[in-house]
């Protein structure tokens, strides 16, 4: 047998090399902050050391410079590792890079012109050093300035945010504008961060119609008329355990209800901007949602109206729920998107192999079970009776109980969820006896069983 030029174990520590300098260079935001003030701490006791109640602060201000300096360099490090992972404006990056750099060597310049050793042997006016150390604090004015470029946008701190007009809430529903009241707010929300100004992943950028539908790295964002063949709207119904799943770096996903505003956009308004809701075709169904995103009362139903108004939503579903109870999910480490906002509907996924048991989460989950439209347990070693909990999901649609360890118990569960409409059970030790109790559910549609005793998919 040809020998492989490299084991598997090397493979594995590079892989691991690679995910830990990856992560390094995401510390660079929050290195970052501690050069800046350390620095304008250091210039703080200069001015504050001119008067003699504060004189002594002079040492403390060396001190403070050597911290500054020292974290300037971790910064630039860090920093330099995190612009080999992004899209970065090429030209916003060099100035920031370099105006960085620069700064960490003059602010060690600084610390060493102001020790005791070198002020015994080079003489330099105290006036001399401030007037230094405020153009180093211009400097790091400068970097800081290139760095939020970056991360923000060219025009994140520019005459152009003073200077620019802001759109006035529509009238109603009929005046507002497609893609300038309603699509082009909603991507500046969601995807502005990543997409627009110094930062553009995958070359793409939000930051107008033209630079959307032209798209990047992938192709076209937005094909007019054309959802599914969109990378936009593609990128955003994908299931958010996907890489390529956007908005990325667990950063909020668009609800529901803006995603089904995109797709309306892209296909029945043909990804147009300058037109205004009267004046396009295929409006009614949409309106609703327009209107309750715009925030407007007379089309934003009420408490008692509210899902009555949003066409095949059911009617059983919590309008709200404590979403700091949304958020502890998360930091249990199960992946929560908002499909919804009112009524709350939740799309709830526990990683394949978490290690997590069950009863670690289910008192997280029994609040929200309501508003829990579709749970992926799968491949987390979960038997019956560490499902009897799902029963209280009363408004399931969509289920995934795969490579669990689960038997026809588990299905007499799901028998009393009547809106549940689709189960996967690939890799499961049921039997046939499964499917004759699901039978007994006639909301279920879909039921998948590959790799079980029971042959091929029951529909």
């Amino acid at each position: 047998m040809e020998r492989l030029p490299y084991s598997t174990d090397k493979i594995n520590a590079c892989m691991i090399l690679g995910n830990i300098t990856e992560f390094s260079g995401h510390l660079h935001p929050l290195i970052v902050h501690l050069p800046i003030g350390f620095i304008l701490l250091a210039w703080i006791f200069n001015i504050l050391a001119y008067s003699k109640k504060y004189e002594n602060l002079s040492h403390a201000g060396s001190v403070t410079l050597l911290i500054g300096f020292i974290s300037a360099v971790f910064a630039c490090v860090f920093g330099y590792i995190l612009s080999r992972s992004g899209d970065y404006d090429l030209s916003t990056l060099n100035h920031h890079k370099f105006s960085g750099i620069m700064l960490a060597a003059i602010s060690g310049f600084m610390y060493f012109i102001s020790t005791g050793r070198v002020k015994k042997e080079m003489f330099i006016p105290g006036k001399l050093f401030s007037v230094l150390l405020f153009g180093l604090i211009l400097l790091l004015s400068y970097s800081g300035h290139q760095g939020a470029s970056l991360t923000h946008g060219s025009d994140y701190l520019s005459m152009r945010i003073l200077q620019q007009e802001v759109r006035d809430k529509p009238a109603s529903v009929a005046t507002a504008m497609i893609y300038e009241d309603v699509v082009a707010p909603i991507l500046q929300q969601k995807c502005a961060r990543c997409h627009q100004g110094g930062k553009q992943k995958g070359h793409f950028s939000i930051e107008t119609l033209q630079t959307l539908l032209k798209g990047g790295n992938t192709g076209a964002a937005v094909v007019a008329g054309k959802p599914y063949e969109s990378e936009l709207f593609k990128r955003v119904t994908l299931d958010p355990g996907h890489k390529d799943f956007m908005p990325a770096d667990g950063n909020p996903p668009l609800t529901e209800t803006e995603v089904q505003i995109i797709k309306w956009w892209i296909e029945k308004a043909n990804a147009v901007d300058g037109k205004m809701i009267a004046q396009l075709k295929y409006t009614d169904n949409i309106k609703p949602k327009i209107g309750a995103y715009l925030g407007f009362n007379k089309d934003t139903p009420g408490q008692g109206d509210e899902k009555k108004n949003l066409p095949g939503v059911n009617q059983d579903i919590p309008l709200q729920a404590d979403t700091t109870l949304v958020n502890h999910l998360r930091t249990k480490g199960l992946m929560v998107r908002i499909m919804l906002q009112k009524p709350l509907m939740l799309d709830v996924t526990l990683p394949i192999n978490s290690g997590i048991k069950i009863v670690n989460i289910k008192n997280d989950l029994t609040p929200l079970a309501k508003n829990i439209i579709w749970l992926n347990l799968s491949g987390n070693n979960f038997t019956d009776n560490d499902l009897t909990l799902l029963k209280s999901f009363t408004n399931l649609e969509k289920l995934r109980l795969e490579k669990n360890p689960v038997t026809d118990k588990v299905s007499e569960e799901l028998v009393a969820l009547k809106h549940l409409e689709a189960v996967n059970l690939n890799e499961t030790k049921i039997t046939r006896q499964a499917i004759e109790n699901l039978k007994k559910n006639s909301a279920i549609k879909r039921i998948y069983t590959w790799g079980t005793a029971v042959s091929g998919i029951s529909d």
